[in-house]
């Protein structure tokens, strides 16, 4: 699958410290928006069971399961606290003409 750049939303629909699930395909993904308007994107998954993690909370730079509260930083996919082992995998974001975009393929 080559890689596309697809849109998620305009950026200020986003909060600063906040996210915003997408799915595309059979896929899900988030987008987080840090304090500093550093965007971010990760599957959407977490890879301890597979909760949606748009449901979870977002840290400074992570984000929390909302199941049993295994952690994440965004920016890097690392699982920073168990029971996530496994990391996030992680996706380029860019932001044009105010309108976010993530690559996926």
């Amino acid at each position: 699958m080559a890689s596309e750049w697809i849109r998620v939303c305009a950026a200020d629909e986003i909060e600063p410290d906040d996210l915003r699930r997408f799915d595309h395909g059979d896929r899900t993904f988030v987008v987080y928006r840090t304090a500093e308007d550093e965007y971010f994107a990760t599957d959407g998954l977490c890879t301890h069971e597979k909760v949606h993690l748009a449901d979870g909370f977002v840290i400074g730079n992570v984000i929390e399961c909302p199941k049993h509260n295994g952690c994440f930083d965004f920016r890097t996919g690392a699982a920073t606290r168990r029971p996530a082992r496994e990391p996030l995998r992680t996706w380029p974001v860019k932001v044009e003409e105010g309108q976010v975009f993530v690559q996926i393929g």
